[in-house]
């Protein structure tokens, strides 16, 4: 049995439960947090959606079939929760999505959770001028460095289709980047 499976086994189990998720937790905070928050930008935003992904993991861990990895089904549901943030945010302000991510990329200098430089903030602002799924596919390729069969099974899209995608992605960034 593997970790992931000896992990699961005991996320199932109501004796072993707690324990398990305190590890879990431990295990993935960190990496979840920081593909969230590539999607929302705001750090407060990243942590919210962060602890509602670990309440779904948590309340939804029975349905956890094993025909995945452990981490792509959590990943999954960090992508999910994660977009249907921003969508919600966007639909809040009243404001397009695409609107609300050049807000907060023009607000991350001013945030004390930024560390990036200036080349940083610019190649924040070019990944928002991709359609939406391309950014998810760069952030996960690039940042990340996602093998495409992981990525695959997350976003649910063929590995040739992520390949495509990744490649007018860059294609699209080495372009803004030189214009800017």
């Amino acid at each position: 049995m593997d970790n992931d499976a000896l992990l699961v086994a005991q996320l199932k189990d109501k004796k072993t439960q707690e324990q398990a998720f305190r590890k879990l937790m431990s295990l993935y905070k960190e990496r979840l947090y920081w593909h969230i928050r590539k999607i929302v930008y705001v750090h407060d935003d990243a942590d919210d959606v962060l602890q509602n992904t670990f309440i779904k993991i948590f309340r939804n861990i029975h349905s956890f079939k094993e025909q995945s990895k452990l981490y792509s089904w959590m990943y999954r549901i960090a992508t999910n929760e994660a977009i249907t943030f921003i969508n919600k945010k966007a639909t809040k302000q009243q404001i397009d999505l695409s609107e609300l991510q050049l807000k907060s990329v023009e607000n991350l200098s001013n945030d004390i959770d930024f560390t990036g430089d200036e080349i940083q903030l610019l190649l924040q602002k070019a990944i928002i001028t991709l359609p939406h799924k391309q950014q998810l596919v760069f952030n996960m390729k690039y940042f990340d460095e996602m093998k495409y069969k992981e990525m695959s099974e997350i976003l649910d899209t063929s590995v040739g289709a992520l390949k495509a995608s990744y490649f007018h992605a860059v294609k699209k960034i080495e372009d803004f980047l030189k214009n800017h």
